[in-house]
């Protein structure tokens, strides 16, 4: 179907008209940089999207006729056709409109990230290129003379991402990418290069999923004791040299919980007791009310599976929460996980069945396989495939619970990227338990 574009364009106060439609060759509706090229070109001067505002026809966040607010940085000569009371544009913002979606929230974050990068020796040397918006993240590319700098603002429900991957780069600083600075609700990252690893092979598969679970092992079960690879190792190269077992000796078994905590201020406690209640909660709230009274008592039955879980013997750790491949990015050498806005504590069996969720399908049990086999040998006596299996409908239960968590977070224009989202993960949950599973043989 494809996406076409139209933009209302303000100017600070005033509302100047509406531009297009036009096509644009991008369907996802948060991918912005196609719809900046094309209006930078047709008003002649630079221009943001601040946010959502309606869709016609498409789904699934992607295709359709597509709205934007767009603010545009200097005044275009040639007028442009509609007016204040046909955009539609409330002077009041919404109280959960994303500070990124404001001009004067945008504009604010791209100063604070010329100045870190000023003071830091990085001047920014051009334009500020929008990459991608939505109410999940901002994500904008600053050139500076050293090679580019990434900027992500993040929403009030995302997780402390800085944090997040200051407490992995303690055990394996080449594992998740390098923070130049950070801020409430934004960072400046190092440039990644390499590419998305949506098409890996099975060894970067591979790679991946050991080298995030040795991270994981060494926070989960030693998180006082374990030593970060030598400063001076390359991405390719650096390992989690400390070994588990070891560590936790030394540590004297510190609880995970107390010292992640620590470290990471405001990390959301996912474990069995509080993923419980959050499960409950939905099912009581807007997400039972989309589900048939039968779904809501099933899904209450699926909670039966959680001390089944614990039974498995994984520890409590940092969890990523979407540890797909397209958050793993590789320039041929071990992948650089990102994207830790969902990072919670808990069981780290959602990162391994999110893993295989969305590979290909012939790559699937080398994720499986490298998953179990990292975890049998970081807590001997462990059974992570039988935790697979369990799991299977637990996982669904805990994007439920995420997907609510955005819509409660979010301005009603921007719901349409996540509505139904809760009741569709209940009943993928119910499927799961009810179909036999690819997770069943293991």
């Amino acid at each position: 179907m494809g996406r076409t574009v139209s933009a209302w364009v303000t100017y600070g106060d005033e509302v100047l008209g509406v531009a297009g439609p036009f096509a644009v060759d991008v369907p996802w509706w948060s991918e912005v940089e196609p719809v900046v090229a094309h209006l930078r070109q047709a008003l002649r001067v630079p221009v943001v999207v601040l946010r959502l505002l309606r869709v016609e026809g498409g789904g699934g966040a992607r295709d359709g006729h597509v709205t934007y607010h767009v603010e545009a940085l200097a005044r275009p000569d040639a007028p442009l056709p509609g007016g204040p009371a046909e955009a539609g544009l409330s002077d009041e913002p919404h109280p959960l409109r994303s500070a990124w979606a404001r001009r004067e929230g945008l504009m604010e974050a791209l100063t604070w990230a010329s100045e870190a990068l000023a003071a830091a020796g990085r001047r920014v040397v051009g334009p500020v290129e929008q990459r991608k918006t939505w109410n999940l993240a901002g994500l904008f590319r600053l050139p500076t003379a050293d090679g580019p700098v990434w900027l992500k603002t993040t929403p009030a429900f995302g997780a402390d991402e800085a944090a997040v991957i200051g407490a992995f780069a303690r055990v394996d600083p080449g594992l998740v990418p390098v923070v130049l600075a950070a801020a409430e609700g934004r960072m400046l990252m190092e440039h990644l290069p390499g590419v998305d690893c949506w098409q890996a092979g099975p060894d970067v598969v591979t790679a991946a999923v050991t080298r995030f679970v040795a991270a994981q092992a060494a926070l989960g079960v030693a998180p006082a004791a374990a030593s970060p690879a030598p400063a001076a190792a390359s991405p390719a190269t650096q390992t989690v040299s400390t070994p588990v077992r070891t560590a936790h000796a030394a540590s004297g078994g510190a609880p995970v919980a107390a010292t992640l905590k620590d470290r990471v201020p405001g990390l959301a406690d996912r474990r069995t007791e509080g993923m419980g209640q959050r499960v409950r909660t939905l099912l009581a709230g807007e997400g039972g009310r989309e589900l048939t009274a039968r779904e809501v008592d099933e899904a209450h039955g699926l909670l039966e599976r959680l001390p089944q879980l614990e039974a498995c013997g994984l520890p409590d750790t940092l969890v990523h929460g979407d540890f797909h491949p397209g958050n793993w990015r590789s320039d041929g050498g071990p992948p650089v996980v990102v994207d830790f806005a969902d990072a919670h504590l808990g069981n780290p069996v959602l990162d391994g069945l999110r893993a295989w969720d969305f590979l290909p399908e012939d790559r699937r049990p080398h994720a499986a396989a490298a998953w179990i086999d990292a975890w049998k040998a970081a807590v001997p006596g462990s059974d992570p495939a039988r935790a697979l299996a369990v799991a299977e409908p637990l996982a669904h239960l805990a994007y439920a619970v995420r997907y609510q968590e955005f819509l409660d977070g979010i301005e009603p224009s921007e719901r349409l990227y996540h509505q139904g989202d809760p009741a569709a993960s209940v009943r993928a949950a119910l499927r799961a338990a009810n179909e036999p599973g690819l997770t069943a043989a293991w």
